[in-house]
């Protein structure tokens, strides 16, 4: 038991560390030798958990997509809020995550990197829940939703 716990600790640790450098350096100048420095272990340790710099990469944009979607789950929780609301709240919770979260902010910078090609396309998902929210605005009855300000209840639609 102690075995494992301590391969959970190292896996761990050496996500996090290659999230720091990812986000630090971008996908190309990350090397492992410097990610399994900075997590405290050997670079076997890390190709005992990690085949390449691109499974952990992936590693990485798997672990960002999920806090993503926690962020945006929270934010719909309030289903009783306009959509555009939803839109600034989740904008927010993002930004708060690229701020101060190594495994967001590197999941994003990976998902952009022209070096290698995304295994979970955060930006898509990103665009995609925000055109969601902004048709179901427009629905609605405008941006603000039913009863705000510059409300266009019956406007054509401008979005295809």
């Amino acid at each position: 038991m102690a075995r494992q716990s301590r391969a959970i600790r190292t896996r761990e640790a050496l996500e996090q560390s290659a999230a720091e450098v990812f986000a630090r350096e971008g996908f190309v100048r990350a090397s492992l030798p410097l990610i399994s420095q900075a997590a405290g272990v050997s670079r076997g340790a890390l190709h005992f958990h990690f085949g390449s710099k691109d499974d952990l990469a992936r590693a990485i944009e798997k672990e960002a997509g999920a806090r993503m979607e926690r962020v945006l789950a929270r934010v719909q929780e309030n289903q009783g809020r306009a959509a555009l609301q939803l839109v600034v709240d989740a904008t927010h919770g993002l930004m708060e995550g690229v701020a101060n979260d190594a495994v967001v902010r590197a999941g994003f910078r990976l998902d952009a990197d022209v070096a290698r090609e995304s295994s979970v396309d955060l930006w898509g998902r990103w665009r995609a829940w925000v055109r969601a929210m902004l048709v179901r605005a427009e629905r609605s009855g405008g941006a603000g939703g039913p009863g705000c300000p510059g409300s266009r209840r019956g406007a054509r639609s401008s979005w295809p």
